[in-house]
C-alpha cells in the first residue's frame, strides 16, 4: 500500500504542485484548505505523514499542530513561508518534525518526505532491544520505557534516543545527529537538534530523575557513559 500524505495548505496551486510531485513517487494525496478540515481528515484518513502549512484560515497550523500532537504521533513536517527563526522553533516546538520554508524545491520537499518515512518504519536492527539502566528500547514495537512507563515520542524523538542509547558516552555534534537522524543533508538551523533534545529531555525527566542525554558544551550531546 503507498503511503498517504495529507497536504494541508489555503493557497490551491501550492497543494496541487504538492500533491503533483507526491504522486509521481507514488504516494497517495489528501488535501485540506483550512485548518478545521485539516483536523477533521487527521481523523477520517489516518494518513502517515502531514504536509501543513502555518497560514491556514479556520484554525491556524500551529494550533492544528498542537491537537494533533496531544492525541497521535504521525509525522508532521511544516511547510510555511514565515521564515524567522522563532517560527520554526515554535513549530518544532509543538512536535513537528521538520520544517521548509517557501519558495521551496519540490526536489528538497521529497527528500524531507523520505527521510521522515523511514524513519517512522525503520525495520529493526539483529539486537531488539537497548536496555541503560530503567530505560528500555524496544525497537521491534518501537517503543521507549523508562521505569515501566511508555515514553510518548515521535518517530523523530525516538530515532535520536535509540542513536545516542546505543552508545553511551558517544558524542554525536549537531552535523553527526541530523545526518544520522533526518537522513539527508539539512539545509537550515542546527538548533532543531537542540529544540527535539530538549523536549526528549521532559519526556525522560517525567519518570526519571537520572540525567540520561548529557550536554557536552561547544561539541553535542551524549546518551550517559554511567550507563553502559
Amino acid at each position: 500500500m503507498p503511503h498517504k500524505i495529507l497536504v494541508v495548505d489555503d493557497e490551491e496551486a501550492i497543494v496541487e504542485l504538492t500533491a503533483f510531485n507526491l504522486k509521481k513517487e507514488g504516494y497517495e494525496v489528501v488535501r485540506a484548505f483550512d485548518g478545521r478540515e485539516a483536523l477533521r481528515l487527521v481523523k477520517e484518513e489516518k494518513p502517515d505523514l502531514i504536509v501543513l502549512d502555518l497560514m491556514l484560515p479556520e484554525i491556524d497550523g500551529l494550533e492544528v499542530c498542537r491537537r494533533i500532537r496531544q492525541e497521535s504521533r504521525i509525522p508532521i513536517l511544516i511547510l510555511s513561508a514565515k521564515k524567522e527563526e522563532v517560527d520554526r522553533i515554535i513549530g518544532l516546538e509543538l512536535g513537528a518534525d521538520d520544517y521548509v520554508t517557501k519558495p521551496f524545491s519540490p526536489r528538497e520537499l521529497l527528500a524531507r518526505v523520505k527521510a521522515i518515512l523511514r524513519r517512522s518504519e525503520e525495520v529493526p536492527e539483529e539486537v531488539e532491544r537497548v536496555v541503560r539502566g530503567s530505560l528500555v528500547i524496544d525497537k521491534n514495537r518501537y517503543e521507549a520505557r523508562i521505569n515501566n512507563m511508555v515514553l510518548t515520542l515521535t518517530p523523530t524523538e525516538f530515532k535520536i534516543l535509540e542513536t545516542l542509547a546505543n552508545s553511551p558516552g558517544q558524542v554525536y555534534s549537531r552535523d553527526v545527529l541530523l545526518r544520522r537522524v533526518w537522513g539527508y543533508d539539512y539545509i537550515g538551523d542546527s538548533r532543531t537538534v537542540d529544540v527535539h533534545i530538549r523536549h526528549l529531555r521532559e519526556k525522560l525527566n517525567e519518570h526519571t530523575q537520572e540525567n540520561l542525554i548529557e550536554t557536552v558544551r561547544g561539541v553535542g550531546y551524549r546518551f550517559s557513559p554511567d550507563m553502559r
